[in-house]
């Protein structure tokens, strides 16, 4: 193998090892946000009292607060409206409320209703995915949103294109090598 072969297999088993934490770093986080908050927020959204969706949405609020996302912008470039945290977190503060205020002696149509604009207020429904708990995307990685972009295109990126040269290389080394060969065996 050249020097040259040699050196981009070195790059690319660099970068592959660089990728891969931010691949695992990237599913860990989605997950936990999944299981944390997300899950607690669709519960909310499907509960069939009043008591079930303060408790489940409660925690989502718990869980927002204690991980800071209750303000700024998961968008990295634009500054794109749906991914303002501080709308979906006062969101998410104004349905609690709402549930809070609600009489105990309120009518069962009442609490439909108030289970009802719940639902809509915390979830999407579109005929690809289902329906969706309504969020910023990119939540998961909020605040670090920027160091996980740049590491994932820069390690990515650096372990795809090191990979295809060190192959390309490895193939033209061998392609010599065959035409070597047969000029001998002339």
């Amino acid at each position: 193998m050249k020097k040259s072969a040699k050196i981009f297999l070195i790059l690319s088993i660099i970068f592959t090892l660089i990728f891969i934490p931010f691949m695992t770093m990237a599913i860990i986080k989605s997950v936990q946000f999944g299981f944390n908050c997300e899950a607690y927020i669709k519960r909310a959204a499907d509960a069939n009292t009043i008591e079930m969706a303060k408790a489940e949405l409660a925690k989502a609020i718990e869980y927002a607060e204690e991980n800071d996302l209750t303000e700024g912008i998961v968008s990295i470039f634009l500054k794109n409206p749906k991914n303002d945290l501080e709308f979906w977190y006062n969101n998410m503060k104004a349905a609690y409320e709402e549930l809070e205020e609600l009489p105990e002696d309120s009518t069962p149509l009442e609490k439909t209703n108030v289970l009802m604009k719940l639902r809509e207020s915390l979830t999407d429904n579109d005929s690809s995915n289902g329906t969706t708990v309504t969020m910023p995307e990119g939540i998961s990685l909020y605040p670090n949103n920027v160091l996980y972009f740049w590491w994932g295109i820069i390690s990515g990126l650096g372990m795809f294109f090191s990979w295809i040269i060190f192959i390309c290389l490895v193939a033209e080394n061998e392609k010599k090598k065959k035409e070597e060969e047969d000029k001998k065996k002339k």
